[in-house]
Order: structure tokens, then C-alpha cells, then sequence
């Protein structure tokens, strides 16, 4: 056992998160996302009975968010005339605050295709049981700085 890693931290998912570099990117997803054929070229791992916001708020504790791009982390926009509701990403923008000083301003968002397209470019994806719509969550790698 090892003290200060989140429990929800899999052996799996350290080997994986400890593997990627500045930049790589990496994909939280919700249970409806195609995260094996989107990720057919990326290692993906699965964390069935997990939500997307839970996931989130163990990795950042240990991932550093990339901080020379603008927008480290991205969202799937809402397709136009989508009526889905109580979407996670007020949660999310909590999260992501309590581990980057950026906060809100340091996500972006990406239309539904063009965020598969870039989700089958990511080293990683996590499959999770989310059931949320739009749930969907791409974080970019950052260095870790010794101080």
C-alpha cells in the first residue's frame, strides 16, 4: 500500500497516469461514450461504479494541468436542441478550481465530433458508469515543478 494516492486510483490507472508526458492527454468519460473504438489506439481503463466528477477530483490530486496552453481542459458542448439537463459541469469547474488556480477559465469546449476526434488522439481514457449526458471530460498534462 502506498500513503497520499486517492483510493480511487487503481494500480492500473497510476501505472498509466505516471507513463504520460507534458502534453499527452487524457479522457474522463461518461457510460455512454465509445471509449473503446474512439480509444482503440489509447490504453483504456475502465472504472465501472464510478462517476465522472469522483474520477476527476482523484486524478487532479496527482496530474498537474498543462499550464502553457490556454484551455488544459475541455469539455463536449451540448448539441443545439439537446434538452439534456443537470449536467456535471458546474461540479467539474468546483474541482478543477480546488487544484488549479485558473479555475473556470481554464476550460474550453469542443463540438461533440470534433471531441471524439481529438478524444482518439488522447494516451489514455477512462471508461466510467457516469450517467449524466455530456459528461465528458478531456484534461492535457502538465509538468510537475520542484520548488
Amino acid at each position: 500500500m502506498l500513503k497520499g494516492i486517492p483510493e480511487i486510483l487503481s494500480p492500473a490507472l497510476l501505472k498509466a497516469l505516471c507513463e504520460m508526458g507534458h502534453s499527452d492527454r487524457l479522457v474522463i468519460a461518461d457510460g455512454n461514450f465509445p471509449a473503446e473504438s474512439v480509444g482503440k489506439d489509447a490504453i483504456v481503463v475502465r472504472m465501472d461504479g464510478h462517476g465522472v466528477p469522483e474520477v476527476l477530483a482523484g486524478i487532479l490530486e496527482v496530474f498537474p494541468l498543462d499550464g502553457y496552453v490556454e484551455k488544459p481542459v475541455t469539455l463536449m458542448e451540448k448539441v443545439e436542441g439537446d434538452k439534456a439537463e443537470n449536467l456535471k459541469w458546474n461540479e467539474f469547474e468546483k474541482i478543477i478550481k480546488k487544484y488549479d488556480a485558473r479555475g473556470k477559465d481554464a476550460i474550453g469546449f469542443a463540438e461533440r465530433f470534433r471531441f471524439y476526434e481529438e478524444a482518439g488522439k488522447a494516451y489514455l481514457i477512462i471508461a466510467t458508469s457516469e450517467q449524466s449526458l455530456y459528461a465528458n471530460i478531456m484534461l492535457q498534462k502538465g509538468i510537475v515543478t520542484i520548488t
